[in-house]
């Protein structure tokens, strides 16, 4: 009956959609979260404890907290520069967002006018980031992926259709620390205002794997039982052992390739809907997860 309503009242939600890309091959969508590190191997070994129902997502999360493993690779980004906005804004996407009309608009004049091809990308060679280092995670998120558990969400102040998406590095730290990012998520402080945690609105991004001269043949499905372990010697190359390496947790799905293409297709699909509504203040108090 909602759907009815909002398609004879004319409401639409445009939103943003990344493709995700491995070899030029096109893997998969994604709308909401890519993550790789942390939430890549809690999905990974929540599939081993399906009889558990949502339960197994809260044990899976406490054993790979403790098992703190972290991640050799490079992250190389475009900045999406000349728009409206920061991943630390106060301010939240809602229904009518005129950072998201602003944005969405800029955007697609730049890949009408440049049809955002791969001669376009080398002329943008320039623009790209590059970060080398050891991750607990990688995470993007094309929403602010509000929930129960995380009120606010991984990114606050991410849009529905900006055509960004927040790349959030968690760079290695102790347990201590990164529970003190984890704990950040359920409460009113800025999560990212730590010396390990750092976010960028991005256009495009790359992730390369340490040691990944022939991740096409690098089968996580077969390899993933040996991943838990593999990290204790992941300095020891001596000794012969596969180097670590995490699973990518892209909408609730595991991606068989570590190393990925990310492009964000800006206003790719219209949704019947009127978006985030601002909540009132009695939500706020009888539910606060609402949004």
């Amino acid at each position: 009956m909602c759907v009815c309503v909002c398609v004879c009242v004319g409401d639409a939600q445009p939103m943003d959609v990344c493709s995700v890309h491995h070899n030029n091959t096109f893997l998969r969508y994604s709308v909401s979260l890519l993550g790789y590190g942390f939430y890549g191997d809690v999905l990974t070994d929540s599939e081993r404890k399906r009889w558990m129902g949502p339960a197994r997502y809260d044990l899976s999360g406490v054993k790979m907290f403790l098992t703190h493993h972290y991640y050799e690779g490079t992250v190389s980004y475009l900045p999406a520069r000349g728009i409206m906005g920061t991943p630390r804004d106060a301010g939240r996407c809602r229904s009518g967002c005129v950072i998201c009309q602003h944005n969405g608009r800029l955007i697609s004049e730049k890949a009408e006018r440049y049809q955002m091809d791969e001669e376009t990308d080398r002329e943008s060679e320039g623009e790209w980031k590059t970060i080398r280092g050891k991750f607990l995670a990688i995470n993007a998120a094309s929403m602010s992926c509000a929930c129960p558990r995380s009120p606010k969400g991984l990114s606050p102040a991410a849009h529905l259709a900006d055509g960004t998406t927040d790349l959030i590095l968690v760079r290695k730290c102790s347990r201590f620390d990164f529970l003190r990012h984890l704990l950040r998520h359920t409460s009113k402080d800025d999560q990212f205002d730590l010396n390990f945690v750092e976010v960028h609105r991005v256009r495009r991004f790359c992730f390369t794997p340490r040691h990944c001269q022939s991740d096409s043949d690098l089968d996580l499905r077969e390899n993933g039982k040996h991943q838990i372990f593999g990290q204790i010697c992941r300095n020891h190359p001596a000794c012969g052992c596969a180097p670590a390496y995490s699973s990518w947790n892209c909408d609730g799905e595991i991606l068989t390739h570590t190393a990925i293409d990310v492009r964000v297709h800006s206003n790719l699909i219209k949704l019947f809907a009127r978006g985030i509504e601002e909540p009132t203040v009695f939500d706020d108090m009888t539910n606060p997860c609402a949004i």
